[in-house]
C-alpha cells in the first residue's frame, strides 16, 4: 500500500500591510535680507529727491538776476499748464558779437557754454524794491566757468543745441490755471505797446539756473 503524498497546505496570507504615512516636510518661508529691500527703495527716493533739492539749493544760494524774453505769441504763450518760453539769450545770433563766442566755436562741441550777465547800472543806484526791475545784459560767452566774478555780473550755463537755440533749463514752467487768462490779458496789453516782460532767476555758483518769478508789466507772477 503506497502512501499518498502529503497535501500541501496555502501559505498563510501575509497580513496586510499598513502604508506608512511620510509627512511632508515643512517648507522654510524664502526670507529675503531686508536690504534687498531697502537699497532699492532708497535709491528711487534719492531719484525723486535730487531734482527739487537742486532747486532748493540753488533757490537758498544762488544770485538773483533778470533775463529779457523774447516776444511772443500772447495766443499761444498760455494754452497750457506748462510753456516753453524763449530768451534773448536764447538766440545765438543775439551773443554771438560778444567776447569769447570765436573761442567757443572752437571748443569740444559739447555745447556747453557760459553767458556772463551784467545788472543795470541804474539798478544798483536807483535800487526800489517796487520797482520793475531791469534785464541784465549779456556781456561776455565763456566755454568755461569764469572765476571771481564781481557781485553785479552772474555767469548763467547755457548748451548750444543748434545754430538757432541755445538752451538754459529754463525754458518750461507752469502756471496756475486761473491766472492763465489773466496774464494772457496782460502780455497781449503789453505787447501791444512794444512792452515785453522778464523772468526772474536765481544763479547758483555753478551756472546753474532755476526760475522764480515772471514779471509781467509792474505784476509779479510767482512760479
Amino acid at each position: 500500500m503506497t502512501s499518498l503524498p502529503p497535501i500541501e497546505q496555502p501559505s498563510p496570507t501575509p497580513d496586510a500591510v499598513a502604508p506608512e504615512v511620510i509627512s511632508p516636510e515643512p517648507i522654510s518661508p524664502v526670507i529675503f535680507p531686508l536690504w534687498r529691500l531697502l537699497v532699492p527703495l532708497a535709491l528711487q527716493a534719492m531719484l525723486i529727491l535730487a531734482v527739487p533739492a537742486e532747486a532748493l539749493y540753488i533757490y537758498l544760494t544762488g544770485k538773483m538776476a533778470i533775463i529779457q524774453t523774447q516776444p511772443v505769441d500772447p495766443y499761444d504763450f498760455m494754452r497750457g499748464y506748462s510753456q516753453t518760453l524763449s530768451y534773448e539769450i536764447s538766440n545765438p545770433e543775439n551773443i554771438s558779437k560778444l567776447p569769447g563766442w570765436q573761442e567757443l566755436n572752437q571748443g569740444d562741441g559739447s555745447g556747453r557754454l557760459f553767458v556772463i550777465l551784467e545788472a543795470p547800472a541804474t539798478d544798483q543806484e536807483n535800487a526800489n524794491a517796487n520797482a520793475i526791475p531791469k534785464a541784465w545784459q549779456p556781456v561776455a560767452v565763456r566755454r568755461e566757468l569764469p572765476e571771481n566774478l564781481p557781485p553785479n555780473r552772474v555767469a548763467i550755463k547755457g548748451r548750444l543745441v543748434s545754430n538757432w537755440q541755445i538752451q538754459y533749463g529754463l525754458e518750461t514752467y507752469y502756471m496756475p490755471e486761473d491766472q492763465r487768462d489773466k496774464i494772457n490779458q496782460e502780455i497781449q496789453q503789453l505787447q501791444a505797446n512794444r512792452q515785453s516782460f522778464v523772468v526772474e532767476v536765481k544763479v547758483s555758483n555753478q551756472g546753474d539756473a532755476m526760475a522764480v518769478s515772471l514779471w509781467v508789466g509792474s505784476n509779479n507772477y510767482r512760479f
